[in-house]
């Protein structure tokens, strides 16, 4: 005889995370879940403690999903003993809202009752949250929220949100939404007045729960309390270490801060490597210990691709960290670049290349009035004289106070949400040799960080970037002052990460199409800022790649496309052959080259192709009489990054 087992799905943001993420974080992401095990008429979570209730009665109303997981053989007694044992692991104190949550205790109850696991889009949330800006700036606030040790006492003061999330564009809207997750995700409502015979209650609230409090359980951490969950996190894990325990071991309590150090920084996405702990009084754990042999407490053992390599018996910390590093070194060997000494790449700046360069405003803006009034018949739903009076009134006053001086008055607040209508109706009716003053006022109010994190929320056909980006690309004939504030603007929206990622993910045919074009330009101004852009972009993944690398993290980028790297570098190459005359336009290609291929995760496919456009031999020709200019580049700084890049780097 068999049960059912089904997985209740909730959002606790209610919606607004697949809203308002990208706006946030960069990222979309499409709920806060919360879930619950709903099995022999029960629903079952956690978070101020254990708590069952009738299914879908619970304080977080209907599921958002019910997905059925199965089904278990094991009766209900079982179960229940299995859950009151349980109940000293997923105490109240212990709650995180990345690291220890309602779905890690879900996901053992389920490996338990079926031998499964939580859908792996569940599981890998916090981890994909984290690797956005925001969620690396917010990380040591929801710490502190859900891992403060505090006194005995003495009560924890409530971090400041708006502070801590001002890596947002909108950090008011960032705060209000993390304190309402944060209040939803610690708090269990009140217990079910009808709980089944054989449970243990939960106490009444009294008052709104509080997730500002102390938390023994800091690192990111697994617990695995039966064979099926252990297994599981075997198979979807490349290294786990596991940590054998009991509550009355003495050494252990000694050893367990190095190992939750070690979690904290080494954990890694689903399908990384993992730590857990398995107390052989909790649950099954001591069915799990016998497995292995596991006789005496701390036992550390080591896995990879779920085969034991390693044990360790005892209270040795620095063999202990020997062992774990050896661990996932094997598991994941760091890219074969990090081994070469690279001085001169290393010392290149990864910060933008911005075009700052403020014209005489009202003489541009004169020219933009101007063509439109040489339009005969102008169409849209702006009126002409509806254009001019905000471009004067309120297009010029913010640029004017945008680009001044900081000792200047306080800018203005300006609301930006009439402004792609009204560059639309503009790009409508104006040709491309017209159009640059329009594109111009976008470049330099880009510089404006609320302007900037703005265009973050424009999507598709609302965003006025795509828009402009789009005209440049044209088969015909595109005006050279039109294709150079274009290059110009696109660079200026890296000032903003998360816009550079935007445009990286939803225009990257359209930036690659623009830079093969322009890289090769007859004009240097044009092939100078297209070289500005590229190398922007090769600055924006080497953040990325070489944070990834020292995590040892080589799960899937939806920023990283091999097929374009191919292309990028192609272009970089064939430009720095051709390029013979400006120094400085070889120092920003050969940069943007050495960044894309450094710890480029697809040198497999890179490698054969520099070979094969004989990339050595063209770089180290730029240092040869003739290669650039009559003697070759002259300045020190570039001629070693050169060399290094076509010594090390090319094959």
């Amino acid at each position: 005889m068999t049960t059912p087992v089904k997985l209740y799905i909730y959002d606790l943001s209610n919606g607004l995370a697949q809203q308002l993420s990208v706006q946030l974080t960069g990222r979309q992401i499409e709920g806060i879940w919360h879930t619950s095990v709903v099995v022999f008429d029960k629903e079952i979570f956690y978070g101020q403690g254990i708590s069952v209730t009738q299914p879908g009665k619970s304080h977080h109303g209907a599921p958002l999903r019910i997905v059925d997981v199965g089904e278990t053989a094991i009766d209900e007694e079982t179960f229940t003993e299995y859950l009151n044992a349980m109940r000293e692991q997923y105490t109240a104190d212990k709650y995180h809202l990345l690291d220890f949550n309602c779905n890690s205790f879900t996901n053992d109850c389920i490996g338990f009752l079926t031998g499964g696991s939580i859908p792996d889009y569940i599981k890998s949330l916090p981890t994909d949250f984290l690797s956005t800006p925001f969620g690396q700036a917010l990380r040591p606030t929801i710490d502190s929220m859900f891992g403060g040790r505090t006194p005995p006492g003495l009560p924890t003061p409530p971090p400041d949100l708006r502070t801590a999330t001002s890596a947002s564009p909108d950090p008011a809207l960032a705060a209000s939404l993390l304190q309402a997750v944060a209040a939803q995700a610690a708090s269990n409502g009140a217990a079910s007045s009808s709980s089944p015979p054989g449970y243990l209650p939960t106490p009444a609230l009294t008052s709104p729960p509080t997730p500002f409090q102390a938390a023994p359980l800091t690192a990111p951490m697994n617990v695995s309390t039966n064979p099926a969950s252990f297994h599981s996190l075997l198979r979807t894990n490349r290294a786990v270490v596991a940590f054998f325990t009991s509550a009355t071991c003495g050494p252990c309590r000694m050893i367990e801060p190095v190992f939750e150090d070690l979690a904290r920084n080494n954990s890694r996405a689903d399908g990384g490597v993992a730590f857990t702990k398995i107390d052989l009084a909790v649950g099954m754990g001591g069915a799990v210990a016998t497995e292995y042999g596991v006789r005496v407490t701390p036992t550390f053992i080591f896995f990879k691709d779920g085969v034991k390599i390693h044990e360790l018996k005892g209270v040795n910390g620095p063999e202990l960290r020997t062992q774990v590093d050896l661990l996932i070194y094997d598991a994941f060997p760091p890219h074969p670049h990090t081994a070469i000494s690279l001085p001169a790449i290393e010392s290149v700046s990864l910060e933008p290349i911005l075009f700052k360069q403020v014209p005489n405003l009202d003489t541009m803006f004169a020219k933009l009035t101007g063509s439109i009034d040489g339009v005969s018949s102008w169409t849209g739903p702006v009126t002409k004289a509806q254009v001019k009076q905000t471009l004067s009134k309120t297009v010029l006053p913010f640029l004017k106070a945008s680009t001044a001086t900081p000792s200047s008055p306080q800018q203005p607040s300006v609301p930006f949400d009439h402004w792609p209508a009204l560059a639309s109706n503009i790009a409508s009716n104006l040709g491309l040799s017209e159009l640059f003053p329009l594109v111009d006022i976008w470049r330099l109010a880009l510089l404006n960080a609320k302007f900037a994190a703005w265009n973050t929320t424009k999507k598709g056909s609302e965003s006025p970037i795509k828009m402009l980006l789009a005209k440049a690309i044209r088969p015909d004939n595109i005006p050279r002052n039109y294709l150079l504030t274009v290059l110009r603007m696109m660079s200026n929206a890296f000032s903003n990460q998360i816009l550079a990622r935007e445009l990286i993910l939803s225009t990257r045919s359209d930036v690659t199409s623009l830079l093969v074009t322009t890289l090769w330009h007859d004009d240097a101004t044009v092939r100078m800022s297209a070289a500005s852009l590229a190398f922007n972009i090769a600055a924006h993944l080497q953040k990325r790649r070489v944070d990834k690398v020292k995590a040892r993290d080589d799960s899937t980028d939806p920023e990283e496309d091999a097929d374009w790297e191919v292309e990028m570098i192609s272009a970089i190459i064939e430009a720095v052959k051709l390029e013979n005359g400006s120094e400085d336009i070889v120092h920003r290609l050969t940069a943007c080259l050495a960044l894309l291929l450094r710890v480029s995760p697809f040198m497999e496919q890179l490698t054969p192709l520099l070979e094969i456009l004989q990339s050595r031999s063209i770089l180290k020709g730029k240092l040869e009489k003739g290669g650039c200019g009559e003697a070759g580049v002259a300045k020190k700084e570039v001629r070693n990054l050169i060399l290094e890049v076509a010594e090390k780097l090319c094959p």
